[in-house]
This record gives structure tokens, sequence and C-alpha cells, in this order.
């Protein structure tokens, strides 16, 4: 059997459920279940749900884990020093009036994005059938044998 392009798509765990990676992490990112779209993904500010009371879909067995963190802190880190630099470049500002500026900068950028930011990480794993997402749990029977260092 040829494989085609929309079986590459095609990464649910139902036979035929097609789980878009792109749409998947845009629901996520908006808060919203990656499955069906319409349910709430967050039930406090960075803590799912256990199910999506919409769809049903099991929320409670990903494994976002420090991933989301990583990614705020070098996503905000990235534009932070960009903006430092180019203001310190056209206003000659005293070091207290850059940290006055940029220090609450920092802290709401990184606390506005970390539930998008968890919430498209949630979305990618549960479209790539990720930590159970796809009717699998997680063994550690799973993982390859140890490498015997005699050999």
């Amino acid at each position: 059997m040829k494989a085609t392009a929309t079986d590459t798509l095609q990464l649910g765990g139902a036979q035929g459920e097609e789980r878009p990676v792109g749409r998947s992490i845009r629901r996520g990112f908006l808060g919203t279940c990656p499955a069906c779209g319409r349910g709430r993904l967050f039930r406090a500010f960075v803590k799912s749900v256990d199910a999506c009371a919409v769809c049903g879909e099991r929320m409670d067995h990903h494994r976002a884990d420090d991933f989301p963190p990583y990614i705020v802190v070098t996503i905000v880190g990235h534009v932070v020093l960009a903006g430092y630099m180019m203001t310190d470049l056209v206003l000659p500002l005293s070091t207290w009036q850059h940290l006055a500026i940029w220090a609450p900068v920092t802290l709401a950028s990184a606390v506005g994005l970390m539930q998008p930011v968890k919430g498209a990480v949630i979305g990618l794993q549960w479209a790539l059938k990720m930590h159970g997402f796809g009717g699998h749990e997680d063994k550690p029977d799973d993982r390859l044998p140890p490498r015997d260092p005699s050999a």
C-alpha cells in the first residue's frame, strides 16, 4: 500500500482522525481543547483540565513540564533585549530608567505568555500522540535497553 500526503497528517488515535499540528497548536495557544476547539483547556492559570467538557478528550496525562517556561524565557529574552538595545541607541537613558521600563515589561510579558505557550505545547503533544494522547500509556519498557559497555 502506498502512503499518501493525507496519511502523514493522520496522526490521530481513531482511524482516519486527522490531527493537524498547526491547528492543534493554535487551539492550545488560544486556551481551547486541541481536539475539538470548543472546550476550555485550563481550569486555573496553568493547570489544565482533566478532560474536555465538550468532547471528553483526556488532558490529565500531558507532560508539558519545563518546556513552556524555556520557550517563554527565550521569546521574552529576545524581545526585551532587542527593545533595550534599540531604546539605548535612540534615547540617552540611565540604568535606573532602563530598569524601570524593562523590568515590568519582562515580568508582564513572561506572565502573559505562560498560559498560551503551555496550551500550545499541550496541543503539540496531542497532535503528535505523545504521552498517552494516542490511546497508549508511556511505559519505562518503551525505552531502549541500556547499551552493554563490554560490546
